[in-house]
C-alpha cells in the first residue's frame, strides 16, 4: 500500500536503518538477567542484573523499541507531531499545508517519503540527531524486494531472489514453459502415486509463496501445490518443477506501480466452481487495485462445498468486500478520502442480484448469515458491484490454470511485466 500511494503521489521513498534500534529503549517491565559469561563478579555471589533498558533477546525489546519510538515521533516531531495510523499502526504521516511526509516502520528498518524533499532531509537530520541512525539513500532493495523508483512509477521485483531459487533447487538446465501451470492436467492427491521427498517439497512451496509477493502470476499454481505438502507425490513435485521451468523464462519479471493522477479503489472477484477433484470445494479468487496498482490478491479453496455458482460466487464477493472495506480504512490513515464508493466487479449475475434484491434473500438462507452484511453495504453506498464480462474478469488468473494467450493477457494487466 505505501509504494502503490508513493507512486501515485510520484515521490521518491527513502530508507534508514537504526543501529542496535534494541538498546534504546527503556523497560516498564522489572526484568532480571544473570551474570554474563565471563564478566562475572565473584564478590556479588549470586546476586543478578536489573535491566534498565532493553536488550537483544527479550521477548519485551520489540514493543519497547516501538513505544519508544511512537513516543518520540508523535510528542517530539516537527512543530505538531506525527499522527499514528489507526489500521496500521506502524503509519506514520506528518502534514504541513499542503505537504505531507509519510513513514513505515519494519522494527529496526524505516522507509519514509514526503512531497517535499525538503521534508525529507528535516526527517533525517531529527531521526540521526535522536537515535544512532544510518541514512541508506533511496529505496532500492528492502525485505528481499528489489526496487526501481523512475519518473513512471515504481517497479518491484525479486529477480536476485528468483535466481538463487533455481540454483538451489537445481533447475538452472532444461527448457521453459509459457505458463506455469499445464491446462489439461488435473491434480488431485494421486494416493497411488509414488511419494518424494517431502522435506524438500516443503522447502520449494515455501521459496515459491514468498514469491508470490511480487509475482501474482504463479500465485495459483503455488497455491494449488500447497494442499499435497503433507504427502506429496511425484505428480504433484512435477508441477512445482513445471512453476520454476515457467520462472527460468520469467526472471526479470515484476510488479509495476504506475503513476497516476487518477485516485480510485476498485477490486475483481471470481471463483473456479467446484474446481477440486477430491472434495469438490471450489477455489475462490480476488484481488485489489488503488488505481491501476495491484496492492492486495489472493487464491484460495472456500471452506465448504457451495450448492451452486451463485453461492460460490457470493462467499467470493464477501471476501472481495472486506478487503476493500479494509483499504479504505488504511487510506484514511494516508489522508485520502473517497468521494465516490470503491466498485468490486463480478461475472455472475445472480450474486450480484442476491446483494441488491432483498427477496432474494428468502431464497438463500442456507447461506452463512455473515455473508449477508453485503447487502446492507449496497443499500448503505459503501461499496458497489458491477457485473464484468468474463473476457475482462482479471481473477481468472487466480482461480483455474489458464493457455497462453489468456494467461498473457491477465499477466500484463496486474501489471506483472519486465522494467
Amino acid at each position: 500500500m505505501f509504494l502503490a500511494y508513493a507512486a501515485h503521489k510520484n515521490f521518491i521513498v527513502y530508507q534508514m536503518d537504526v543501529k542496535s534500534a534494541f538498546l534504546n529503549d527503556l523497560l516498564e517491565e522489572e526484568v532480571y538477567v544473570e551474570q554474563p559469561p565471563g564478566f562475572e563478579q565473584t564478590t556479588l555471589g549470586d546476586k543478578v542484573y536489573k535491566l534498565k533498558k532493553a536488550l537483544y533477546g527479550l521477548k519485551q525489546a520489540p514493543r519497547a523499541w516501538y513505544d519508544t519510538l511512537s513516543q518520540f515521533l508523535t510528542e517530539n516531531g516537527f512543530t505538531k507531531g506525527f499522527t499514528r495510523g489507526k489500521v496500521d499502526t506502524n503509519l506514520f504521516v506528518f502534514e504541513k499545508v499542503q505537504d505531507c511526509l509519510l513513514l513505515q516502520i519494519y522494527v529496526d528498518d524505516i522507509i519514509f517519503g514526503a512531497t517535499n524533499e525538503s521534508l525529507c532531509k528535516k526527517f533525517s537530520k531529527l531521526m540521526q540527531d535522536e537515535f544512532e541512525m544510518s541514512m541508506m539513500g533511496e529505496l532500492n532493495f528492502f525485505l528481499g524486494l528489489q526496487i526501481k523508483q523512475c519518473q513512471e512509477g515504481i517497479y518491484i521485483s525479486q529477480s536476485k531472489y528468483t535466481k538463487e531459487l533455481l540454483n538451489n533447487f537445481g533447475i538452472e538446465e532444461g527448457r521453459t514453459v509459457s505458463t506455469p501451470m499445464a491446462t489439461k492436467v488435473k491434480i488431485d492427491k494421486d494416493e497411488k502415486g509414488k511419494s518424494v521427498d517431502e522435506s524438500k517439497y516443503r522447502g520449494m512451496i515455501g521459496s515459491l509463496l514468498y514469491l508470490t509477493t511480487s509475482r501474482p502470476d504463479i500465485l495459483h499454481a503455488v497455491c494449488l501445490c500447497a494442499r499435497f505438502q503433507s504427502n506429496p507425490k511425484e505428480s504433484h513435485m512435477s508441477a512445482v518443477k513445471r512453476i520454476f521451468r515457467y520462472l527460468k523464462g520469467t526472471i526479470q519479471y515484476g510488479l509495476f506501480y504506475p503513476k497516476n493522477e487518477i485516485f480510485s479503489l476498485k477490486g475483481y472477484s471470481d471463483l473456479d466452481y467446484a474446481g477440486n477433484i477430491d472434495d469438490r470445494k471450489s477455489t475462490s479468487g480476488s484481488c485489489q487495485f488503488l488505481v491501476d496498482c495491484l496492492v492486495s490478491w489472493f487464491s484460495k479453496k472456500q471452506n465448504c462445498v457451495s450448492l451452486s455458482t451463485a453461492e460460490a460466487e457470493y462467499f467470493s464477493s464477501a471476501f472481495c468486500c472486506t478487503q476493500l472495506l479494509w483499504m479504505k480504512q488504511t487510506l484514511a490513515d494516508y489522508k485520502c478520502f473517497f468521494e465516490s464508493v470503491p466498485i468490486f466487479y463480478c461475472d455472475n449475475s445472480s450474486a450480484i442480484n442476491i446483494s441488491k434484491n432483498p427477496v432474494q434473500h428468502s431464497r438463500t438462507k442456507h447461506i452463512d448469515i455473515r455473508h449477508h452484511f453485503i447487502r446492507d453495504l449496497v443499500e448503505n453506498k459503501i461499496v458497489t458491484i458491477d457485473f464484468v464480462t468474463t473476457e475482462n474478469q482479471i481473477t481468472d488468473i487466480f482461480t483455474k490454470a489458464l493457455d497462453f494467450q489468456r494467461f498473457k493477457y491477465l499477466k500484463q494487466s496486474l501489471g506483472v511485466c519486465t522494467l
